[in-house]
Order: C-alpha cells, then sequence, then structure tokens
C-alpha cells in the first residue's frame, strides 16, 4: 500500500511538473498591459490629481506636475488608456479624478500645448464616457487655443518665451488632432481651417529635402516669411531630433484621417521613409535622442520618440497598399519597448512604465528617465495594435 501511494505520488507529481511545462508563456503583449495596468494603479494611488507624476530627477525624486505644465494631461490620458487596455474599474475612476482636476487649463492662452493638456485628458473621457461635461471643456479650450493664431502667419504661435519673433515648433502638429475634433464636434469649420492652414506652413517650411525636420520655424508677424530655422531641443540646427520626426509623421498621418488630403498622406510616408530608412537607427529600433548626436552608439535613447513613432506607423499602416511595412515596423517597435529593456518591473521606475526617455538633453533636463509622454503614447500603441489584431 505505501509502495503504491508512493508510485502514485510520483506519477501526479510527473504529470504536474509536464503541465506546467506546457503552460504557454504569457505573449509580450498581455504581459506589456498587466504590468502597464498594475503600475498605474500603484501610480494612481500615489500621487494626488493636483500634482501627477511627470518624470525623475537624476536623484531618483520623482518631478510632479503643476497645473500650468504641458505634460499635465498626459498621466490622465494615460489612466484612460490603461482602462480601456484592462477593464480595470479602478483605473477609470482614478481616471476621472484626475482628469477633473485640469478643468481650469481651459482658460489657459499662454501656450500651445492645449492639445497635450486638455485633447489627451478630456478628449479620451469623452471619448470613452460621453459624458458631456467634458466635452463643455474641451470647446472652451479650443477657443483659447485659436487666440494664438496668427492669420498673416498662418500658424499658431508656440511659445511666449525667448527671442524669436513669432516661434512655431514641429510638436505643434499634434495640437492639431484637437481643432480638427472640435470642427467636428461643432461644425464650425474655423478650426479646421486654422488646422489645414498651420499644417500647410509646417510642411512648406520646416522640412528639409530629405523630409527631416527643424525643430523650431519663428516666421515674420508683417510678411508671414520663416525668417529663422533652428532646434531647441535637438542637438544641432541642422540635425534631425528624435522626437521631432515623431510628431511629423504622427501629425502628417492624422490629418490625412480627417482632411483625406493626398498632400497629408505623401508627407507622412516621407517622414515614415526618412525614419525608417536611417543607418543611424539602432537595431531594436529605439532612436537616440537625436539622430545626429555626436556620441552614437553611446548617446542615450529616446522610447517617448520611439512610442510616439509605433502609434503613427500602425495608423498610417491602415491607409496605404504597403502598409504591412509600417505595421512590422512598427510592432518591432512595441517588442522592444516591451521588453526588460524598457519596460519597468512593478513598484519600481517611479511608477512610470517605461524607462529610457530624453526630454532636453541641451538643457541637461529629463535625460534618460521615464517620462509621462512616453509611457501615454505607449499605451496608445498598444491599443491601436490589439485592436488591431483582433
Amino acid at each position: 500500500m505505501k509502495h503504491a501511494l508512493s508510485k502514485l505520488s510520483i506519477t501526479l507529481l510527473t504529470a504536474g511538473l509536464l503541465m506546467a511545462c506546457q503552460q504557454p508563456k504569457q505573449n509580450w503583449l498581455d504581459k506589456a498591459i498587466d504590468t502597464a495596468e498594475q503600475q498605474l494603479v500603484l501610480a494612481a494611488e500615489k500621487y494626488t490629481p493636483e500634482h501627477n507624476p511627470r518624470s525623475v530627477y537624476p536623484n531618483g525624486e520623482v518631478r510632479l506636475c503643476h497645473l500650468q505644465d504641458w505634460t499635465v494631461g498626459f498621466f490622465p490620458g494615460t489612466l484612460w488608456y490603461a482602462y480601456e487596455l484592462s477593464g480595470n474599474e479602478s483605473l477609470k475612476e482614478q481616471a476621472a479624478n484626475y482628469t477633473k482636476a485640469l478643468d481650469s487649463v481651459k482658460y489657459i492662452k499662454h501656450t500651445h500645448d492645449l492639445g497635450f493638456m486638455l485633447y489627451c485628458s478630456y478628449g479620451n473621457a469623452y471619448r470613452i464616457t460621453q459624458n458631456e461635461t467634458y466635452k463643455d471643456v474641451l470647446l472652451h479650450g479650443a477657443e483659447s487655443l485659436i487666440s494664438r493664431y496668427n492669420e498673416n502667419v498662418g500658424c499658431i504661435r508656440s511659445w511666449d518665451f525667448g527671442t524669436w519673433q513669432y516661434p512655431v515648433i514641429v510638436d505643434n502638429m499634434m495640437n492639431l488632432e484637437y481643432l480638427m475634433w472640435t470642427a467636428n464636434s461643432t461644425n464650425n469649420q474655423l478650426y479646421a481651417n486654422i488646422a489645414t492652414s498651420h499644417a500647410n506652413k509646417t510642411m512648406a517650411n520646416h522640412f528639409r529635402d530629405d523630409y527631416s525636420s527643424y525643430h523650431v520655424v519663428s516666421y515674420d508677424t508683417v510678411t508671414g516669411k520663416a525668417i529663422e530655422k533652428q532646434t531647441h531641443q535637438g542637438y544641432s540646427h541642422e540635425s534631425a531630433w528624435a522626437r521631432g520626426q515623431a510628431w511629423g509623421v504622427y501629425g502628417y498621418t492624422m490629418m490625412y484621417r480627417f482632411t483625406k488630403d493626398p498632400a497629408y498622406l505623401e508627407m507622412a510616408q516621407n517622414i515614415a521613409k526618412f525614419i525608417m530608412n536611417l543607418e543611424t537607427m539602432p537595431a531594436d529600433k529605439v532612436p537616440y535622442w537625436d539622430y545626429n548626436a555626436i556620441n552614437i552608439p553611446d548617446a542615450p535613447r529616446d522610447a517617448s520618440a520611439a512610442a510616439v513613432t509605433a502609434c503613427a506607423l500602425l495608423e498610417l499602416s491602415e491607409y496605404t497598399n504597403d502598409g504591412q511595412k509600417y505595421f512590422s515596423y512598427a510592432e518591432d517597435v512595441l517588442k522592444s519597448l516591451s521588453s526588460s529593456d524598457y519596460l519597468a518591473e512593478v513598484g519600481n521606475n517611479g511608477l512610470f512604465v517605461l524607462r529610457h526617455s530624453v526630454g532636453a538633453l541641451p538643457n541637461n533636463s529629463e535625460v534618460n528617465t521615464p517620462i509621462n509622454y512616453a509611457d501615454y503614447y505607449y499605451l496608445e500603441a498598444l491599443l491601436r495594435y490589439k485592436s488591431m489584431i483582433k
């Protein structure tokens, strides 16, 4: 009897081991979503709606956003995306709490970043819930944004600091989605006219012959002509700052979605071709902070640029006959970002999802650190990817 029980125990143990070995490993997408969900639940509990997380200082302390911070909308938006990806109701509740804290942002008129601040937060909130209170804030904020438009220039002014006469940065392409949405929501084409004017003027002046982008173009407010072309966050005035290229391909892909103007699609494809064919692109497709940085291959990587690029290419893949090449490239980027090289362990990394982004290296600001907009566009890309492979 004893011998029989022992034999049975060995048999059961062997069967258990075999079953364990046959259990499929969690695929990279599910692991990424689970990690993001757990990390963001912890982050939402730790931080407050009035001071949400932006990045991490070199000493390990978390840098928090104030309500005037251009990145203040990303964390609430990331929570909305995490809710969509996971179905976790606590994340939906926290997303609403963090979003509502930004109500007063709708009055801000000193920056072009209202798209980042409001559309990423309130825009996702309204899209998911259809709560009209969110829409009211968005419409008020859109009025504030177009107050920065100059008809002579044909663009929305980006910054009020510095010595530029009328600076417009390539990042501003991202705020045009807010205006296009507003035009559709109100049937007021003024918003769309401003957005297309800005996109057209940027297309004419921000891009070089190889479709790489300048960061800052300053205009003469009387003649409307470009008078300076520079960088502020890149390596040099003639270099290709990685996130700037990402903003460009995302912006023109998005503008094609709204307008179906073939010029925007062609522009997006040309910028994508520039990015995808770069000799200085690392094997894992997570770019250096600037494609012309002097210390490649030891230059810091920018996960935020990779995430924005992946988002753009996933969408672009749906608009072209050769879309598989864009989809495959974006998939490779997401797999890299979802690897242990970039995806943080739960409970670490200041409770941000991704590691290794760069904000403004020339200013020694946010270098090789987690940043909230990297997480935002990473989750947006995961959401797009998940919907596309169903």
